[in-house]
């Protein structure tokens, strides 16, 4: 490897993922890639491509200090590693939202203060999947939601106190984009609500809404969003913000207009609206 050559290290890198899709449009845009997983052995197309993986749990305070132990210089952190959590507000398990925000929040930050003496040499840049979830009020997916907008909190706060050093900070909002993040999730935890919840009368509805039945194979090409994204963050100039992927400009109009103007909108996309018929029904009836 060329000692010119920058340097890029991505997290949550398994194949079929947004982080491998980064990590191919890196590879090939010249950079030296490093993409890392809990599990190596889920990024076979990555080291089929001649990529550097590398084990990684951004859980794990000890795991963060060997992936550091191995890498004598960094440009871009990309932090991409994340989970998803759909479940209504009434009926979250409190334990499991935690593990959420240990992952989608607390890694992140976690990730940057471990590599932060490697970028602090490159001027380098930190990069956070912060997803239009961090904008958008999803029914539903409150959690993720939520853990995503403090990532944007803490990803802004970055921005401005890290300018003094020389470090540009980056949020990536993406939209719908196709990969396996859907069917992963679905594999970690069942879609199916707490006996005793508020919303048993539209059972059948809401948990179809916890298994993101609609979003499956929707969203723009994996392949294309990251080639995009990495053209946005090799530019001389790359904007604060990235807004890519399906539905990322709605998402993007919607956080500048006023409070509630889409209310409508998100209700028949996630079929709230059928709920709220089915549960007004109930009462009436009862």
């Amino acid at each position: 490897m060329s000692s010119s050559k920058r340097t890029v290290l991505i997290t949550g890198c398994s194949d079929g993922g947004l982080g491998a899709a980064l990590a191919i449009a890196f590879h090939k845009a010249g950079l030296h890639v490093y993409a890392t997983a809990r599990n190596p052995s889920k990024m076979k197309q990555l080291q089929s491509l001649g990529i550097k993986t590398l084990t990684l749990d951004v859980l794990s305070d000890s795991s963060i200090a060997s992936c550091v132990g191995q890498i004598s210089s960094l440009d871009i952190l990309v932090n991409n590693a994340g989970g998803a959590y759909n479940m209504p507000v009434s009926d979250i398990s409190i334990p499991d939202a935690k593990k959420l925000f240990d992952l989608n929040v607390w890694s992140y930050l976690a990730m940057a203060q471990a590599f932060l003496p490697l970028l602090l040499k490159s001027k380098g840049m930190i990069v956070n999947q912060t997803s239009i979830a961090s904008v958008a009020a999803i029914p539903f997916q409150s959690a993720y939601d939520a853990s995503k907008a403090a990532m944007a909190m803490f990803s802004n706060l970055q921005r401005l106190e890290l300018q003094a050093f020389g470090i540009t900070v980056v949020e990536l909002k993406t939209g719908v984009v196709r990969s396996n993040l859907i069917r992963n999730q679905k594999e970690i935890m069942k879609a199916s609500l707490p006996k005793g919840s508020i919303y048993e009368p539209a059972k059948e509805v809401v948990e179809k809404a916890l298994r993101q039945d609609g979003f499956a194979d929707t969203g723009m090409a994996a392949e294309q969003w990251s080639k995009l994204v990495v053209q946005d963050l090799l530019r001389k100039s790359p904007p604060l913000v990235i807004w890519r992927g399906d539905q990322a400009w709605l998402a993007r109009i919607a956080a500048v207009l006023p409070f509630g103007m889409f209310d409508g909108t998100v209700k028949k996309l996630t079929e709230l609206d059928v709920v709220e018929q089915i549960v007004c029904r109930q009462e009436n009836q009862g």
